[in-house]
């Protein structure tokens, strides 16, 4: 289900995403995951390789689930859009609406039992269009048997180092939920 999803992704042209792009960015990670990380959308890295979180933000984020003991194989990670915005922009409301009915399929294909919107758009595109990252990051929601724990996202604290504090309490946070919640 998973590749099929995959496929139909890389040959998209939904919205105006898909004439810039060199590759889509369908997502990757174990097809039984528990645990779902969904960023924001695919960087220049990313857009070049064709896989999630492979530039800088994504070393960081390596080096994160590596620390809380979840190695990246065994995590699926995916990003709200599939297609690189022009300069790293946040995605518009349309390019969200174009993707939503993949990342819906992935999430329902996965039936994962945590997902970890990482940022403000990940964050508001599932979880509260109104969601301030200060305020809801680390937090525990659970909506529909998931449960959901929004991060910073590990660009951020590339961009404003002060975050980064956060962004690691925010993971040590995570683990004692997957934990709690995985028993």
């Amino acid at each position: 289900m998973l590749e099929a999803i995959a496929e139909e992704i890389r040959r998209c042209t939904r919205c105006a995403l898909a004439q810039g792009r060199m590759n889509a960015v369908p997502g990757e990670g174990a097809a039984d995951a528990d645990i779902m990380f969904i960023g924001e959308g695919p960087g220049a890295a990313e857009d070049k390789q064709g896989r999630p979180f492979v530039g800088p933000a994504g070393k960081l984020l390596d080096e994160l689930l590596q620390d809380a003991g979840l190695p990246r194989e065994q995590v699926f990670i995916a990003n709200i859009i599939k297609c690189r915005p022009p300069g790293n922009r946040d995605p518009r409301p349309e390019e969200i609406r174009a993707c939503r009915e993949y990342l819906d399929g992935q999430i329902a294909a996965l039936n994962p039992q945590v997902i970890c919107p990482l940022g403000r758009p990940a964050t508001q595109t599932l979880l509260d269009p109104k969601a301030a990252m200060g305020k809801v990051h680390g937090r525990p929601f659970e909506r529909d048997g998931i449960l959901y724990v929004p991060i910073y996202h590990p660009a951020a604290a590339l961009h404003n180092p002060g975050l980064r504090p956060a962004l690691v309490e925010d993971f040590k946070k995570l683990i004692a939920l997957i934990e709690h919640h995985l028993q």
